[in-house]
């Protein structure tokens, strides 16, 4: 039997453009099993599962966070990384309009415009990450240093830290 073919996100299609080596996984996505926790269940990868969130900064509009799927973002650690006094996550109803996606399927890459973007600085590190390909049941596992050079996003202190 034929494999299916999937098609390509605007997402791929920058990373091929650029020739970044990228590894495809697709899984079986439904409406009740949204979270990044699922989705690590769902894809067969050993990298890290990183989610795309999207928030506004009260200086520079739409800002990208990039953070392991296990873990919450920082929003003072955002507006400081970002140059804004206040930040808040953009609305769900906002979302398509402002990258072109939709959630579950929010990429970091080939959103609408080209917005500022930091990275959870955990992923420098890292060989490999997965991340959304654009497309609800898609993820890419790539390089992070590959894809921040690609989009100019920062490596920085994100997510909130437990204090104990």
């Amino acid at each position: 039997m034929a494999k299916k073919k999937i098609e390509k996100t605007n997402a791929i299609r920058l990373i091929e453009q650029k020739k970044i080596p990228y590894i495809e996984h697709t899984y079986e996505w439904s409406e009740a099993h949204v979270s990044a926790n699922d989705v690590s269940l769902a894809v067969n990868t050993t990298s890290p599962i990183y989610k795309t969130l999207v928030a506004t900064g009260n200086k520079t509009g739409p800002i990208v966070a990039v953070i392991p799927g296990d873990e919450e973002v920082d929003l003072k650690k955002l507006a400081k990384a970002s140059g804004n006094k206040k930040v808040e996550m953009l609305h769900l109803k906002d979302l398509e309009a402002t990258t072109g996606y939709i959630r579950g399927g929010c990429s970091l890459v080939g959103m609408k415009k080209l917005f500022p973007t930091f990275i959870a600085i955990q992923a420098q590190e890292l060989a490999a990450f997965t991340i959304s390909a654009g497309k609800r049941g898609l993820q890419m596992e790539v390089e992070p240093s590959a894809i921040a050079s690609l989009i100019h996003a920062t490596f920085v202190e994100l997510t909130v830290t437990s204090e104990t």
